[in-house]
């Protein structure tokens, strides 16, 4: 009775929202991996593998503006169930590809395949972000803890994901692969539907589309400081770095390849862990809970900032090598993992000043508005990732992402305590 009691109000609708949303993250950064690997051992270029996750970012921006509104009106439950079960008819469509097919064929179909999952992943992921400002606790930093614990989870699993993704590839090749995932998932979804406890929300019929567009400045300039932050790390994370990797790590034999996918899988898994530790670490390391709003919003320029000095000196790095070398190498490992490690606690004070910002009566609006704005920069950096990797290597490439994080920090420069509303 005690412990029963001692639970806050909402914590078992949050557990069944957070497990959810692992799973269905698992699956995400498993298919990257597969996708990625797979076609780039077909010959394709860094171009045309950006192009496979275009639509993937682009459905993504459009879901987020509609799914908020979908889930004021009809309830979080419905688009968590929708995205989940969306994602079991992309894997099970993704493994009908044909080898046979053309390049252009496959291009397009894998296209399309992927944003279906775009629009599945959004459609999770503002249901489950949502969930939080509703469920968690105000007093004593509650909302802070419980977003970054969900937040950096997430992004713990998705790291699974990326070293189960080159497993699965290396092992059961790409069609068993991708057919287990969707098996795996239409049970995790299917639990999930006969186990959710109340506690969220089952919307309002009157919510009007036109709301999703706020009205709030500290709302705006916070997703537009996301656009940029999302789009410096995509840009050297979706496609340049795996294929630099792969050109150091491969010898060119079906051996070579397959010890390439499994520490290319494996550095990508370690970085994706990295950021969700110490995102779910960043209320403790901020001292979140003893620190008035206005001293968040201040940290949130000062580690854009410190961000930005990390992928510059890699720029550096990169000018002063003739081409691949054990040293860069290490160089870009150690370097990229501090750029995961200082990402991720602007990836968390962002995640809880949008939940901070807005009223639980537009918790969904806002919250598909500025995750519109994190697929716009993933979008700008997946295409900015394969065009400036091709045409000015890694130089170009981290010293773009050097550029972006700065115009970020400019943004987060225009946050105001004033403007904000305490939740």
């Amino acid at each position: 009775m005690t412990q029963t009691a001692a639970r806050p109000e909402g914590l078992s609708a949050y557990i069944a929202v957070t497990a959810a949303y692992w799973a269905f993250m698992l699956t995400d950064g498993a298919l990257r991996m597969l996708v990625l690997l797979h076609f780039h051992t077909l010959g394709f270029s860094p171009v045309q593998l950006a192009y496979l996750f275009v639509l993937y970012e682009l459905a993504g921006m459009v879901t987020n503006l509609t799914a908020g509104w979908i889930a004021a009106r009809f309830g979080l439950t419905s688009t968590l169930y929708a995205g989940l079960g969306l994602q079991v008819l992309a894997l099970l469509a993704l493994a009908q590809l044909d080898p046979a097919w053309a390049v252009g064929i496959s291009v397009a179909y894998v296209m399309v395949v992927q944003g279906a999952s775009g629009v599945a992943k959004d459609l999770a992921k503002m249901s489950s972000k949502s969930a939080v400002k509703l469920l968690a606790p105000a007093e004593d930093g509650g909302l802070f803890r419980w977003v970054a614990l969900l937040t950096g989870s997430k992004n713990a699993v998705k790291g699974l994901g990326f070293l189960l993704g080159a497993a699965l590839l290396a092992t059961l090749g790409f069609t068993w692969a991708v057919f287990a995932m969707a098996g795996v998932l239409a049970t995790i979804l299917a639990s999930t539907i006969l186990a959710m406890p109340p506690g969220l929300p089952r919307g309002r019929k009157g919510a009007k589309f036109s709301e999703v567009f706020s009205k709030s400045a500290n709302v705006n300039w916070l997703s537009a400081a996301r656009v940029f932050l999302f789009g410096a790390r995509d840009v050297w994370f979706v496609v340049g770095i795996p294929i630099y990797f792969y050109a150091v790590l491969s010898d060119g034999s079906t051996a070579g390849s397959r010890a390439a996918f499994f520490m290319i899988g494996t550095f990508m898994a370690l970085w994706i862990i990295l950021y969700g530790a110490v995102q779910a670490s960043a209320p403790r390391l901020l001292r979140a809970s003893t620190r008035p709003e206005e001293d968040l919003i201040a940290a949130t320029r000062q580690w854009a900032w410190i961000l930005a000095a990390v992928p510059a000196v890699l720029t550096v790095a990169a000018l002063s090598a003739a081409g691949p070398q054990t040293w860069l190498t290490a160089t870009l490992v150690a370097g990229l993992l501090i750029f995961g490690g200082i990402f991720a606690v602007n990836s968390a004070l962002h995640s809880y000043l949008i939940l901070a910002f807005t009223r639980a009566e537009r918790v969904t609006m806002d919250v598909g508005f500025y995750y519109m704005a994190n697929a716009a920069g993933r979008l700008c950096g997946t295409l900015l990732s394969g065009l400036t990797y091709q045409l000015g290597g890694l130089a170009l490439m981290l010293g773009t992402a050097t550029a972006m994080v700065a115009v970020s920090a400019l943004a987060a420069g225009r946050l105001h305590a004033q403007d904000t509303q305490t939740p």
